[in-house]
């Protein structure tokens, strides 16, 4: 999912290259088909505000999505690397016999203790509470294929202003109104770190680091 790019030709020969070498099956600009998913969501450019760029992409995800579950990593999020696949055949397990459990993900950053704080309860793989998370989820795509972003919590003010009315609020919102839970693993977790600006010096640092390491 390409979004918000100053030079789409070159990002998309690049992406074009991972296909052909088999990293990515496959590529699309978000903004193709901004339009239209605003319109299939009944939500407006305006309704989004400064959150707009902070979520377009996710909803044209779940828009364009054909199969029964979505599993979503933003672009600076992925998983640990000793995290193995029976976490998601468990996930996918949860979803499909827990109604009122609408997301599912992995633990933030591995902290483990922070996610049981703020749980209600939990079993022997999974934490359950309130809460949503744009970084990492994996869905029942039917759920979120709704209309459901119109809803407002006051627990949901809690999300940074520079976000406007986001896609991750609005979820938030949804999900608290409504009793829906998240589960989160007990187990495996994921990292999610931040881009530093590419011309500040810490950015400078991190492409030089980063050149390195390959």
């Amino acid at each position: 999912m390409i979004n918000n790019v100053e030079d789409p030709r070159l990002v998309a020969r690049h992406a074009e290259t991972l296909v052909s070498a088999g990293v990515i099956d496959d590529f699309i600009f978000v903004s193709d088909y901004a339009d239209e998913t605003l319109s299939f969501f009944g939500l407006s450019k305006r309704d989004l505000g400064r959150g707009y760029y902070y979520s377009i992409s996710e909803l044209v995800s779940l828009y364009l999505c054909r199969t029964e579950f979505l599993l979503h990593f933003s672009g600076d999020t992925k998983a640990n690397d000793n995290t193995p696949i029976d976490w998601y055949h468990d996930a996918l397990k949860l979803l499909a016999h827990a109604t009122n459990v609408s997301v599912v993900n992995l633990t933030w950053d591995s902290k483990f203790r922070e996610a049981e704080k703020d749980s209600l309860s939990k079993d022997d793989k999974f934490f359950y509470g309130y809460g949503f998370s744009d970084q990492m989820y994996l869905v029942r795509t039917a759920d979120f294929k709704n209309q459901i972003y119109g809803y407002s919590h006051p627990e949901s003010r809690r999300y940074p202003a520079h976000g406007g009315e986001s896609f991750e609020k609005r979820v938030d919102s949804w999900m608290r109104t409504n009793g829906r839970l998240r589960a989160t693993s007990r187990d495996w977790a994921y990292t999610h770190s931040n881009f530093p600006n590419w011309c500040s010096p810490r950015g400078l640092l991190w492409r030089i680091l980063n050149r390195y390491k390959r």
